[in-house]
């Protein structure tokens, strides 16, 4: 994600929500802290989450300020007006599920302390109103100015992850096929480095879908969108497949040299079109498939003849195949953007 293009974008938005609440607060007479405050904060991602945590926001300032005209009426300016308007606002924000407005309404009910003198229930008001204008303003802003666009940052993490998943798979097949006893502590790291990519861009496609709903994409940015949603759902199961060759036992392995020498160029085949997208080959592909395929359906045929070793279980040598296979056939479904389960 080009996190720079994110933040420089929501800079903007944020300086136009603050200038236009300002100046209708100013219009109307009204301090206009509060309503920074919130127009501040209210700025997020996508339109749907502004609008969301603006729900949450309005009712949690309310609490704020109420607590806020309650103490000051009972104590006055004083400490224990700012130390119970502060905890009971968290407390009762926290209550309420009120999580994404407790920020805000805890500001709002100790900075209410210090300028709340009289009026009080004018007050209360008052910060009920400009909470609402910059709400308001804020959603419109984002919805109308700058809105964002997360199909390229989520094309070119998918690219970063397409690499990272050749490095992962030949990682934990070279380990494996160098019968390793035991656990496969690099290629654990790196799975792990690859879990906390996908996340990532899938908290992207979370947002782009989110933003849809406001800013439909259409035409070719919307078949663009789509099929990479669909990409990076085949990396996750790529990424599913490895995990489960981490715990796979590797010691009663008995391939022969031919057949690990016959993975291993398997594996770097798989790494090689994975570096760079030009080198997907799908006859080649579908050629080391049926190879492959042949040496699952041999070793199946072999080790269960007599499993004595694994009794309950599946022998090592098939599950690894299995996963093997299944990879294989997730990435030409990658690179040939199928959308069909496996």
């Amino acid at each position: 994600m080009r996190k720079y293009h994110f933040a420089g974008s929501r800079v903007i938005k944020t300086a136009v929500a603050i200038l236009l609440t300002a100046f209708i607060c100013e219009q109307l007479n009204w301090s206009p802290v509060f309503a920074v405050i919130t127009a501040i904060v209210t700025v997020e991602p996508t339109v749907s989450e502004s609008i969301k945590k603006g729900i949450i926001r309005f009712p949690a300032s309310a609490i704020g300020s109420g607590y806020a005209v309650l103490f000051i009426l009972l104590f006055g300016s004083s400490p224990l007006t700012y130390t119970l308007a502060g905890t009971l606002t968290i407390i009762t924000c926290s209550k309420l599920r009120l999580h994404a407005g407790l920020l805000v309404a805890t500001i709002t009910s100790v900075a209410m302390v210090d300028v709340v003198h009289d009026n009080y229930f004018l007050n209360f008001f008052i910060r009920l109103a400009t909470t609402s204008i910059g709400l308001f303003v804020s959603t419109v802003v984002n919805m109308f100015m700058l809105p964002p666009n997360y199909t390229k940052d989520i094309e070119l993490g998918i690219m970063k992850i397409r690499r990272k998943v050749g490095v992962s798979i030949t990682a934990v097949f070279t380990e494996i096929l160098q019968n390793e006893e035991m656990k496969l502590v690099r290629s654990a790291d790196l799975i792990s480095d690859l879990d906390k990519s996908l996340q990532k861009a899938e908290t992207l496609v979370r947002f782009q879908t989110d933003e849809s709903k406001y800013h439909p994409l259409v035409g070719l940015k919307k078949q663009t969108f789509l099929a990479a949603q669909n990409q990076l759902h085949t990396l996750r199961l790529i990424h599913y497949h490895l995990e489960n060759l981490l715990d796979t036992p590797l010691h009663t392995i008995s391939w022969t040299s031919e057949e690990k020498n016959h993975l291993l160029e398997s594996i770097y085949l798989l790494n090689n079109c994975l570096n760079q997208e030009d080198n997907f080959d799908e006859e080649q592909h579908e050629n080391q498939m049926n190879k492959l395929a042949e040496i699952f359906w041999e070793d199946n045929e072999q080790i269960t003849k007599n499993n004595h070793v694994h009794p309950t279980n599946f022998p090592p040598e098939l599950i690894i195949m299995y996963e093997l296979l299944s990879i294989y056939s997730l990435i030409k479904r990658f690179y040939l953007k199928e959308d069909h389960a496996v």
